[in-house]
């Protein structure tokens, strides 16, 4: 548009010359090493004139020329990236439908191509896994470890896979890199999480759990959940370490509210016992009860290897005083007669605990009761009820 304006002012300017020095055309002599040339001055005008229109018509070409070129291009290289995505995203697809041959095909087919080729050589990658192909899983991922920013999408996804895997040292390895570069993202936290209970790394997993109750919105159960699977098994790995005492040590110094979870009485108390600390194993179980009556712990009882099982008798049959209805207090109980021979005594108990509630255990000890006896017809038909529970 300005080199429109700028000739119509040049013509006009002529124009307006032209009219007013009509018949003075004056004279131009141009003299070039030999040559010479001669003309009006009116002619020179007309001259520049046109030749600046020639050279606004060519310049006007040329752009048309370059832009039709470069729509051209545009247009191949806009179709390649369009292909790009929706092989891509058929591939994603095929994916998620477990085709993980067309899945890599698909995702690989244009990546080049792709505006995100991190995106297509993860999804070949994760492909790739799915067909058990761990040399082509991890070309793909080093070909994703070269793009832009794909240090975390890439890292992440060999750590989901080495999970997947059930390779866990490696997965470890992994994630304890990311989780110093990130240590707050909630699926470096939650893969660590995994990671830490399947190599049963208890302190560690302690450690995380303030971190991942905020990044994951854990509620409270779940974390009182991995925190008593965390202390448990940390008991067990001490107990194993360092025996009885060391064991008893560990759990002294633990916060009053651990002490008191019911869980992790009963861990505790099974550690004691498996390391021959009964009598360690009954005082910890006795008090708890007494604070805890609908406890679990009651079954621990019969388990105790005492030299005198008197006290733990006296024990339930004061705890079944106060609550006649308590079923564990009197399977334990039960147990204890069983132990000793009572056989009368342990049929009642164990009749009044499966009335209560159903229990494998009860119905099989019962029907030992009643061998015991000689009452077979009644034994044969507890022991079926024990195996209809069982099939079923």
């Amino acid at each position: 548009m300005f080199r429109i304006i700028f000739l119509f002012v040049v013509l006009g300017a002529g124009l307006f010359a032209g009219t007013q020095y009509s018949g003075q055309q004056g004279y131009v002599l141009i003299s070039i090493a030999e040559k010479t040339i001669e003309m009006s001055v009116t002619t020179l005008v007309i001259f520049i004139i046109a030749a600046l229109a020639a050279l606004f018509f060519l310049e006007f070409l040329v752009k048309k020329a370059l832009y039709a070129s470069n729509s051209t291009w545009n247009y191949f290289s806009a179709r390649k990236s369009r292909l790009s995505r929706r092989y891509t995203d058929e591939g994603i697809v095929k994916l998620l439908e477990g085709d993980f041959k067309q899945a890599e095909k698909k995702a690989t087919k244009w990546a080049k191509y792709h505006d995100m080729p991190l995106l297509c050589y993860l999804v070949a990658s994760e492909a790739a896994q799915g067909l058990g192909d761990a040399t082509k899983r991890d070309q793909y991922l080093e070909l994703a470890s070269k793009e832009t920013n794909a240090q975390l999408a890439v890292e992440l996804t060999r750590a989901k896979q080495q999970v997947r895997q059930a390779d866990y040292a490696a997965a470890f390895d992994t994630l304890s890199n990311l989780k110093a570069a990130h240590p707050q993202n909630s699926i470096v936290l939650n893969l660590l999480k995994t990671v830490y209970i399947e190599l049963k790394l208890w302190q560690p997993l302690l450690d995380l759990l303030p971190n991942l109750s905020k990044v994951s919105n854990l509620t409270e159960e779940e974390q009182l959940q991995l925190t008593e699977r965390a202390q448990c098994g940390l008991l067990i790995e001490i107990a194993e370490q360092k025996g009885s005492e060391g064991l008893i040590s560990h759990w002294n110094s633990l916060p009053r509210k651990l002490k008191t979870d019911s869980k992790l009485v009963e861990c505790f108390a099974k550690q004691l016992i498996a390391r021959k600390a009964d009598n360690e194993a009954f005082t910890l179980v006795k008090e708890n009860l007494k604070k805890h009556p609908n406890s679990s712990l009651y079954a621990l009882l019969p388990e105790m290897n005492l030299a005198d099982t008197h006290p733990a008798v006296v024990f339930l049959e004061d705890a079944l005083r106060k609550d006649g209805n308590n079923a564990e207090a009197h399977s334990a109980i039960a147990q204890f007669h069983l132990r000793n021979e009572k056989w009368t005594e342990a049929q009642e108990h164990f009749e009044k605990a499966l009335s209560v509630r159903s229990n494998v255990s009860d119905y099989a000890y019962l029907a030992d009761a009643l061998e015991k006896q000689n009452l077979t017809k009644a034994a044969h038909e507890v022991s079926r009820k024990a195996l209809t529970m069982i099939q079923e």
